[in-house]
C-alpha cells in the first residue's frame, strides 16, 4: 500500500508538469505564457495517431534552428476513474483508487513521451486535465486564448465514429480558434499529409 501511495503522488506531480525551458507559466487570468507569443494547444493521448500529429507539428512549427512563433501547450485528458469502471457494483469503491492510480500512470507516460519529442522546443508546457477529451481541449483553448488547436485523426470508421463520437469533429465545430487535424497516412512517410479545418474564432 505504501508503494502504491508513493506512485500515486508521483503521478499527481506529472499532472502539473511544466518543461524547465518555459520562462513563465500561464497566469491566473488564463492567458498564455508571458513570452507574448500566441498559444498553440496540442491534444495528445497514447495513440500512434496522436504522436504522429505531435511529430508533424514539431517538424513544421518548431524545427531546430527555426524561429518558434508559438507557445506550445501539450494537453492530455484523463478520464475519471468512475467512467472507466462503469456501472457501480460490489467492490467498486475498492477498485476506484487502483483504477485512478493506473490512469495517472498512463497520463504520466503520455507526458513523458511528449517531453522526449519536445526536447528542443524552447517554449512548451504540459497539462493533464480530468474529463472528456472534447471538453478538455475546448476548455484549454479558452483558458489560454489559443490561436490554434492541433490534434491527430484516429481514422474511425463510420459506425465507431457514430457510437463513440469524434473528438476532432466536436472540436472543429466548438473550439473558438483554428483547428488543424493531422492525419497519419496509411503508408507512413514522416511529416506528410494534413487535414486542415479552419474556423474563425
Amino acid at each position: 500500500m505504501a508503494a502504491e501511495g508513493e506512485a500515486l503522488m508521483a503521478a499527481e506531480r506529472a499532472e502539473t508538469s511544466t518543461a524547465p525551458a518555459v520562462a513563465t507559466e500561464s497566469g491566473a487570468n488564463g492567458k498564455a505564457a508571458a513570452s507574448g507569443k500566441p498559444a498553440m494547444v496540442l491534444g495528445i493521448d497514447e495513440s500512434e495517431h496522436s504522436y504522429y500529429a505531435l511529430e508533424w507539428t514539431i517538424h513544421h512549427f518548431f524545427a531546430p534552428g527555426q524561429p518558434q512563433q508559438y507557445h506550445l501547450i501539450v494537453v492530455s485528458a484523463k478520464p475519471p476513474a468512475a467512467s472507466v469502471i462503469g456501472i457501480a457494483g460490489i467492490g467498486t469503491a475498492e477498485l476506484l483508487p487502483r483504477v485512478e492510480l493506473d490512469l495517472k500512470r498512463a497520463s504520466a507516460r503520455v507526458i513523458d513521451k511528449a517531453k522526449e519529442h519536445c526536447s528542443h522546443v524552447a517554449d512548451v508546457s504540459y497539462e493533464v486535465k480530468e474529463g472528456d477529451a472534447r471538453n478538455v481541449l475546448c476548455e484549454a483553448v479558452e483558458r489560454h486564448h489559443a490561436d490554434m488547436l492541433v490534434m491527430g485523426s484516429h481514422g474511425y470508421g463510420a459506425f465507431k465514429r457514430a457510437v463513440l463520437g469524434s473528438v476532432s469533429d466536436y472540436c472543429t465545430h466548438n473550439a473558438h480558434c483554428t483547428v488543424m487535424i493531422v492525419k497519419k497516412p496509411k503508408h507512413h512517410k514522416k511529416h506528410e499529409q494534413l487535414g486542415f479545418h479552419r474556423k474563425e474564432a
